[in-house]
């Protein structure tokens, strides 16, 4: 019995609070051996894990239940969360990515940093060697149709991104004095957006100095420091933006000073401790509620969006298209084989007879016999749909091959 393979999404629901999804989770240290993990009972498996989502794409035969129970027991997951899961497959699935990719499954709708993500994600696995085939040719598809996307829809012309949104609500607040906890992707992009104001200095709390750029040093207005050494500087700033990625929690309550902080915490599973939230001089923002400051450009960015939707269903389509064309492949490569075979031993025989025979005669007769091979074989097949009451069917198709 021949197995079949189909394209699977385990995810996490996107209406769960953080305090479900960090139970999720998967910081970027763990990703690789993850990838391998589940590798071993799918196959094929590539992870999208960000701030907002953790979600799972195998190409694999298992069933349902079967890949559910292997995804949450090679992740450590708890099976009694099983209920915040949410799982589709073949177009269901590829119709999810593909709007993913587009930002419409987003937390704050039209967010492009999800774009890049996803190429993370892809990179990661590619890099592993966890994805192949099928799989790889889709998120292919997902980048190239998020990146038209982007383009058509021009949603990158209002402003979406965490970032973006983080900076322009300290600008509200007149912050003047930051620091930065964190400083992969997101992180540069917040110091990015902050250079755009009019900032007195941002610490920058990193993990090895060495690692740091040395065009980031050069700015005037950015000191670097050791993670080890950001409590010391907490009194000195006005507000606080931790993007780490670490699997536990980097502030907390009694190592504040005694001032009025706001404190933006991008990171899941979360950076700031929840006992922060009791402090009357604290002003805390988690992912959620930075979602939620959105909304005034959110009904503009779905007019915009919504217009290019057809975006999505053209990559769909397109993908669709390759998938069907791609399981006919091992019939494709035989029919090539076969062909390479009749040459190869027309070759041989013009090789063995060119110097006791007039080569040109050699040559007609060999064209004439490679066609005969193929004639015979149509002509073969006639019969057969004659006697099967297909004749009209096998012409139609013989023509098309011969006579067209």
């Amino acid at each position: 019995m021949e197995v079949i393979k189909i394209i699977q999404l385990i995810g996490v629901k996107s209406e769960c609070d953080i305090e479900i999804r960090q139970k999720f989770s998967i910081i970027p240290a763990r990703l690789v051996d993850k990838l391998r993990d589940i590798y071993d009972v799918t196959g094929n498996v590539l992870i999208l894990s960000t701030c907002n989502r953790t979600e799972i794409y195998v190409n694999s035969d298992l069933q349902r239940e079967d890949l559910i129970c292997a995804v949450f027991d090679r992740l450590g997951w708890d099976r009694e969360l099983e209920n915040y899961i949410f799982y589709v497959e073949d177009k269901n699935a590829i119709r999810h990515l593909m709007k993913v990719s587009c930002g419409f499954h987003s937390k704050i709708l039209g967010e492009d940093q999800i774009l890049g993500q996803i190429k993370t994600a892809y990179s990661a696995a590619l890099k592993t060697g966890t994805i192949r085939g099928q799989l790889q040719r889709l998120f292919q598809s997902a980048v190239t149709c998020g990146k038209k996307f982007k383009n058509t829809c021009e949603i990158y012309k209002i402003p979406v991104s965490v970032p973006s949104i983080v900076v322009r609500e300290s600008e509200k607040r007149k912050m003047k004095k930051y620091m930065l906890l964190g400083f992969g992707e997101i992180g540069q992009l917040v110091l990015k957006y902050l250079n755009s104001l009019s900032t007195e200095i941002v610490y920058v709390a990193v993990r090895n100095l060495d690692k740091v750029d040395k065009l980031y040093k050069k700015c005037s207005w950015v000191r670097f420091i050791t993670f080890d050494r950001r409590k010391d500087y907490y009194k000195d700033v006005d507000c606080i933006i931790s993007c780490t990625s670490a699997p536990h929690t980097v502030i907390s309550k009694d190592e504040l000073p005694d001032k009025k902080l706001l404190i933006f915490d991008l990171a899941v599973p979360r950076d700031v401790d929840r006992d922060v939230m009791t402090f009357s001089n604290v002003e805390l923002y988690d992912i959620d509620r930075i979602s939620a400051i959105d909304q005034k450009n959110k009904i503009m960015r779905k007019e915009k969006m919504e217009k290019c939707r057809n975006i999505i269903d053209e990559h769909i389509d397109e993908f669709l298209k390759w998938r069907s064309l791609d399981e006919i492949s091992p019939e494709i490569q035989k029919i090539k084989e076969f062909g390479s075979r009749i040459c190869e031993k027309r070759i041989k025989t013009f090789k063995n007879k060119r110097y006791t025979k007039d080569n040109e005669k050699l040559v007609q007769t060999m064209i004439e016999s490679t066609a005969k091979v193929y004639i015979n074989r149509a002509i073969k097949v006639l019969k057969e749909g004659k006697l099967e009451g297909r004749e009209k069917e096998y012409m139609k198709l013989i023509n098309k091959i011969f006579c067209q």
